[in-house]
């Protein structure tokens, strides 16, 4: 089944500075398969976010890319997301970013 990776920026991106590279293992990520994501495509679509990089604004998530979500996103994001027990992981990796003023990464599919 295909999955989304979602995961903790250790420190905020530079300007200039480009996340091209899969590697969820770096930052920790937790996995959430497709089937409970694309539901809330919708409801993510006009979240401010940036693909790839911080000199590319952008809303909602780089379905098949690299999305960078910022701290002020956050709340919109977990606002977005169904109570189910499948998507708790993600509820936590996304309420420990905001608590620390954190970029999260998504990897799209």
């Amino acid at each position: 089944m295909a999955k989304h990776e979602f995961g903790i920026l250790p420190r905020d991106p530079r300007l200039g500075e480009r996340y091209d590279a899969y590697e969820p293992e770096r930052y920790g990520c937790v996995s959430v398969d497709d089937a409970w994501l694309e539901p809330l495509l919708e409801k993510l679509a006009d979240i401010p976010a940036y693909w790839h990089a911080l000199d590319r604004p952008e809303t909602g998530l780089a379905y098949c890319g690299i999305t960078l979500i910022p701290p002020a996103s956050l709340p919109a994001v977990l606002d977005a997301l169904d109570g189910g027990v499948e998507l708790a992981p993600l509820r936590a990796l996304l309420e420990r970013a905001r608590a620390e003023g954190r970029f999260v990464i998504h990897y799209g599919l």
